[in-house]
């Protein structure tokens, strides 16, 4: 089974299975989003989308309402179509722990979600994602998947992987290869055997080699979409494997794992 572990809920959701297709990508890890660039016809358009995912990536939260509108464009996408994605349940980080437990209990748990994420906390506040964890492991180790690209620090990075070490029963997905810190992620899941490396957007092909060859376990394939592109991100995993398990581990194995299926 190949399972893209990034991608982001399209409008409309057709449209993303159409890239599925064209991939050949049995299933996908869903999220809910608040920007959608792919709506965007010009610059204009497209500028405002990405304003948005700026104001998303920083950390800085758009009260309650735009979390809820995103939760039920995931929760849409997931009942249309249960048997190509795999939908991740997002939780607000600017609240109590109490508060975050109960958001991974309706929200999450409550929704039939698999795991949470995409997790962005402000640059230099990873740490505000120990609570998710605690909520995580309470309900049998929910994996958890964190933005990885800028704003995200090398520090940041570090973090993460003290919290997943606090936390080992709790699967933790650095996205995007933790971006320019490309290095500094493998470093760091290289010693955390519960951090994982998802490998979309890596802009130098030998990075997701590297991340591959040295944990190759924890590597997972993933595109990002619509910011990356199902069929180029499965070409980049197969640009730097060979045919046969490791390749098949990447692609999807390892995450069924994780996911039970």
């Amino acid at each position: 089974m190949i399972i893209d572990a990034h991608s982001h809920v399209h409008d409309p959701v057709h449209s993303h299975i159409a890239l599925l297709d064209e991939a050949g990508v049995d299933r996908a890890v869903l999220f809910g989003t608040r920007p959608h660039p792919e709506r965007a016809t010009d610059l204009t358009s497209l500028r405002h989308e990405m304003s948005v995912l700026s104001e998303t990536i920083s950390g800085r939260s758009s009260g309650p309402d735009g979390h809820e509108a995103a939760r039920e464009e995931l929760a849409a996408a997931c009942a249309a179509h249960p048997d190509r994605f795999i939908g991740f349940g997002k939780v607000r980080l600017d609240v109590s722990a109490q508060q975050i437990a109960e958001e991974v209990e309706r929200e999450v748990v409550g929704r039939g979600f698999r795991g949470i994420g995409e997790l962005t906390p402000p640059p230099g506040g990873a740490g505000l994602i120990e609570p998710v964890l605690r909520a995580a492991a309470d309900h049998g180790g929910l994996p958890v998947v964190v933005h990885g690209f800028a704003p995200t620090t090398a520090e940041d990075l570090t973090t993460l992987a003290a919290l997943a070490r606090r936390h080992p029963s709790v699967p933790l997905v650095i996205g995007q290869l933790g971006g320019m810190n490309w290095l500094t992620a493998i470093e760091l899941a290289r010693n955390a055997p519960n951090v994982y490396l998802e490998l979309s957007t890596a802009n130098i092909v030998f990075a997701v080699r590297l991340a591959i060859s040295e944990v190759p376990d924890r590597t997972l394939f993933g595109s990002d979409a619509p910011y990356g592109d199902p069929l180029l991100a499965r070409a980049t995993i197969e640009r730097v494997t060979g045919p046969g398990g490791l390749r098949d581990r990447v692609l999807g194995g390892t995450f069924a794992e994780l996911l039970g299926l």
